[in-house]
């Protein structure tokens, strides 16, 4: 018995979109929160740039969701990515 894999890659990026979003914030006002470029924040809101671990510790700080979360999040979008990048190596 397998254990299920998936090649659905979500970026984290889009999860963090819905929950300011949900709190009524902007990009640019996460940005001012984090004390990091507006471009930081839209470059991980669309999957462009991953979310460290010192990212990760900032988004708890400012949203209140764990750091941990954000990584695994991040983790598996890499993984999903690094998945369909080889079965479309193969199928080439």
């Amino acid at each position: 018995m397998g254990f299920p894999q998936t090649d659905a890659a979500i970026p984290p990026g889009e999860f963090l979109q819905e929950h300011i979003d949900d709190l009524g914030i902007s990009q640019a006002e996460l940005a001012r929160r984090l004390r990091r470029p507006r471009q930081v924040v839209n470059e991980i809101v669309r999957g462009r740039k991953a979310i460290t671990a010192d990212t990760a510790l900032d988004l708890e700080a400012v949203l209140g969701t764990p750091a941990h979360i954000w990584l695994g999040l991040e983790q598996e979008y890499r993984l999903a990515l690094a998945r369909r990048e080889r079965s479309e190596a193969r199928n080439s």
